[in-house]
């Protein structure tokens, strides 16, 4: 919502009635009067008598808001967005009932939007970790990231809460992307191996089919396979090491969440190996804490400097023992405070040791990210693709380069 700063609408054009509001109004101008006046807040009165709540209460059913609590969600509204509230210091007491009012007056789309508007525009994220305030929280990435970026003002008390509200967030976005991960990755894994037990269970049906369709009867309209193709039903342990490179500057709060999440779930299959790395200026190798994506997320330090060419090097040391079996995962918005021309000459030696190398920009579900775009083009030149990337779509990336398939078509796909 904009900043509510008093601006006159077009005036009614007849005279105020009793209430102090137009008495000759139609329902739709004394609606619309009343969105006017929520949005410009109390200051509007000054302005205009005619804009009092108490004249315009008979719209508020058409806001689904019964005209007795427009008083209230006046209040809701004032409480962030009226610029003359200022420092909201001596409002603490008042934040837990803010919050039951902002669920009960919006949306559950809305409510998210609000508590981020109250985090940055009115410097509530200290409230935001009072015992009796993070219950009311709408539970999403973007709180896990604003907890994680401020971790280190959560009080005693309310710490074991703010974990318990972060390992809801990640058990919930694990579930929803771990069947459709294993799934893409065995089925990638196993593409081109056959098996030795030939059961109903293991029959490969595309392939047989594909690999028959010379053996197809026109008379009795039906193939006869001349070879039945089974899957394998054994996978071998680590068939791909996978390295998770994660940028936690400030910008990058969802991005690490995301990344933790899914790393845990690379983790979770014997057929990777997958390690995670956080860095700024520094790096932290943080695979031993893998079992728990919630440990890891603790673990971070979000904000502070960016030094990607430290951990890449770092990555080159004690990653990379398989190049042709490796797959190298940079998320980074490329703002390279270290060494930027060493950088792009280790990326080149990974792609010329065959390692499968992708920058993603942000793995997030938001928009475009903002990023450097000259160190993006130079490791597009190098033929280490750079987009922003939600966790799905990342998925359907890792399914494609194990099969060693372009990329090309997915992302040109996405775009559109």
């Amino acid at each position: 919502m904009p900043a509510r700063t008093p601006r006159k609408p077009p005036p009614p054009a007849s005279p105020a009635g009793p209430a102090g509001a137009p008495d000759d109004l139609s329902d739709s101008d004394r609606d619309a009067l009343l969105r006017w006046r929520l949005a410009l807040g109390p200051e509007a009165e000054r302005v205009d008598p005619r804009l009092s709540l108490g004249g315009l209460g008979g719209a508020a059913p058409a806001l689904d808001v019964d005209p007795r609590r427009l008083g209230d969600l006046d209040k809701a509204l004032s409480f962030i967005y009226d610029e003359r509230a200022g420092n909201l210091g001596g409002s603490r007491p008042y934040v837990p009932e803010w919050l039951s009012a902002v669920r009960e007056f919006f949306s559950h789309e809305v409510v998210a939007l609000v508590q981020k508007d109250a985090i940055e525009r009115k410097g509530l994220t200290q409230l935001l970790f009072e015992p009796e305030t993070l219950p009311f929280l709408e539970k999403n990435v973007e709180l896990v990231a604003t907890l994680m970026s401020a971790k280190g003002l959560i009080p005693d008390a309310a710490r074991e809460t703010a974990r318990q509200i972060v390992r809801e967030v990640v058990e919930e976005v694990r579930r929803a992307l771990e069947s459709e991960v294993r799934t893409a990755v065995l089925g990638a894994l196993r593409r081109n191996t056959t098996s030795p037990l030939r059961v109903l269970r293991n029959l490969d049906w595309k392939r047989t089919i594909r690999k028959n369709l010379k053996g197809w009867d026109a008379e009795r309209r039906r193939l006869v396979p001349d070879k039945l193709y089974f899957w394998a039903n054994q996978t071998r342990r680590h068939e791909w090491d996978v390295a998770i490179l994660v940028d936690q500057s400030g910008s990058m709060g969802e991005s690490v969440v995301y990344s933790s999440i899914m790393a845990a779930i690379f983790a979770s299959l014997d057929v990777l190996r997958t390690r995670l790395l956080f860095f700024d200026t520094e790096v932290v190798d943080v695979t031993p804490m893998l079992v728990d994506p919630v440990d890891v997320l603790f673990t971070a330090q979000l904000g502070g400097g960016t030094d990607i060419n430290r951990a890449v090097a770092y990555a080159q040391a004690n990653f990379i023992e398989r190049p042709e079996k490796t797959l190298l995962i940079l998320i980074t918005d490329l703002f390279e405070g270290g060494n930027a021309e060493e950088l792009v000459a280790r990326m080149r030696q990974l792609a010329d040791s065959k390692v499968k190398s992708i920058c993603l920009l942000a793995l997030s579900d938001g928009g475009k990210p903002s990023y450097d775009h000259e160190m993006a083009q130079k490791l597009a030149a190098l033929g280490t693709p750079c987009f922003g990337c939600t966790p799905k779509l990342l998925v359907k990336v890792v399914e494609r380069l194990m099969r060693g398939q372009d990329l090309g078509p997915l992302l040109g796909a996405e775009a559109r």
